[in-house]
Protein backbone atom coordinates (compact mmCIF):
# COMPACT_ATOMS: atom_id res chain seq x y z
CA UNK A 1 0.00 0.00 0.00
CA UNK A 2 1.33 3.42 -1.16
CA UNK A 3 2.02 6.40 1.46
CA UNK A 4 -0.69 8.40 -0.65
CA UNK A 5 -3.20 5.24 0.52
CA UNK A 6 -2.26 5.25 3.89
CA UNK A 7 -2.83 9.19 4.31
CA UNK A 8 -6.34 9.26 2.16
CA UNK A 9 -7.16 6.06 4.63
CA UNK A 10 -6.09 8.10 7.91
CA UNK A 11 -7.91 11.13 6.52
CA UNK A 12 -11.02 8.55 6.26
CA UNK A 13 -10.84 7.49 9.56
CA UNK A 14 -9.87 10.93 11.57
CA UNK A 15 -12.80 12.51 9.85
CA UNK A 16 -15.15 9.43 11.01
CA UNK A 17 -13.58 10.02 14.59
CA UNK A 18 -15.24 13.64 14.13
CA UNK A 19 -18.55 12.60 13.52
CA UNK A 20 -18.69 9.91 15.95
CA UNK A 21 -17.76 12.34 18.73
CA UNK A 22 -20.36 15.18 17.18
CA UNK A 23 -22.96 12.38 17.31
CA UNK A 24 -22.22 10.97 20.51
CA UNK A 25 -22.91 14.65 22.21
CA UNK A 26 -25.89 14.85 21.20
CA UNK A 27 -27.41 11.69 21.13
CA UNK A 28 -30.14 9.72 23.32
CA UNK A 29 -28.84 7.47 26.11
CA UNK A 30 -30.19 4.42 24.59
CA UNK A 31 -27.87 4.64 21.81
CA UNK A 32 -24.81 5.81 23.63
CA UNK A 33 -23.71 2.72 24.44
CA UNK A 34 -23.42 1.64 20.78
CA UNK A 35 -22.25 4.73 19.47
CA UNK A 36 -19.35 4.53 22.36
CA UNK A 37 -17.94 1.32 20.98
CA UNK A 38 -18.28 2.66 17.59
CA UNK A 39 -15.96 5.68 18.60
CA UNK A 40 -13.58 3.06 20.34
CA UNK A 41 -12.97 1.23 17.42
CA UNK A 42 -12.57 4.25 14.79
CA UNK A 43 -9.89 5.58 16.87
CA UNK A 44 -8.53 2.01 17.60
CA UNK A 45 -8.11 1.77 14.25
CA UNK A 46 -7.22 5.91 13.14
CA UNK A 47 -4.43 5.47 15.60
CA UNK A 48 -3.24 1.59 14.11
CA UNK A 49 -2.74 3.76 10.53
CA UNK A 50 -1.04 6.83 11.71
CA UNK A 51 1.43 4.41 13.43
CA UNK A 52 1.73 3.08 10.45
CA UNK A 53 1.77 6.59 8.25
CA UNK A 54 4.36 7.61 10.77
CA UNK A 55 6.59 4.14 10.61
CA UNK A 56 6.85 4.54 6.69
CA UNK A 57 7.79 8.23 6.97
CA UNK A 58 10.32 7.10 8.93
CA UNK A 59 11.98 4.17 7.52
CA UNK A 60 14.32 5.12 5.18
CA UNK A 61 14.53 3.10 2.00
CA UNK A 62 17.51 1.45 0.70
CA UNK A 63 18.08 1.17 -2.61
CA UNK A 64 20.88 -1.05 -4.14
CA UNK A 65 23.49 0.76 -6.16
CA UNK A 66 23.16 -0.04 -10.01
Amino acid sequence: MSIKNVARDLYRLQKEVERLEKELENCPPDKRQHLEEELIEARQERDKIKELLEGAKQTPTYRRPL
